[in-house]
């Protein structure tokens, strides 16, 4: 009976660590050369394919009305806040890493390739956007 209990408690925990071990819930993302909080994002999975929204912005003198002037699809002068950034991301087959996707880059308008990998438990992740042989990664921390 101990055994049984202790084999139960230890798949309950291991499930809700793999639970956290995907990228669907509220991140924040952060400027990569002032380490500042920039937004939170609220990726969802549907069906397996995940998109993430704007859900708040953070940074300073942010103008809560401000367009995306800069895209060049649907997304073209719609409001950032609320804005779909990521789109269409899914899990590869063999590792922990959603990808396939799309990463929108609201200040400059490009579309990027995205991966990402949790990290650290599910307590971060490692968001990639790449175009061709260039990139960069940025570290987001999850909320919830």
């Amino acid at each position: 009976m101990k055994r049984t209990l202790i084999a139960s408690m230890l798949a309950t925990l291991s499930m809700a660590a793999a639970a956290q071990a995907t990228p669907a819930g509220l991140w924040r993302s952060f400027d990569e050369k002032t380490s500042e909080p920039t937004a939170e994002i609220r990726i969802t999975d549907t069906g397996g394919v995940l998109n993430g929204k704007i859900e708040k912005r953070l940074l300073p003198n942010v103008k809560p009305d401000e367009l995306c002037t800069e895209c060049s699809d649907d997304r073209k002068d719609k409001p950032k806040l609320g804005l779909e950034i990521i789109r269409g991301a899914k899990k590869a087959a063999d590792a922990e890493v959603w990808q396939g996707g799309k990463l929108l880059d609201p200040s400059s308008g490009r579309s990027w390739t995205l991966k990402m990998t949790p990290i650290d438990g599910g307590k971060k992740m490692e968001v990639r956007g790449s175009f061709g042989p260039f990139g960069r990664t940025q570290i987001w921390t999850r909320i919830q």
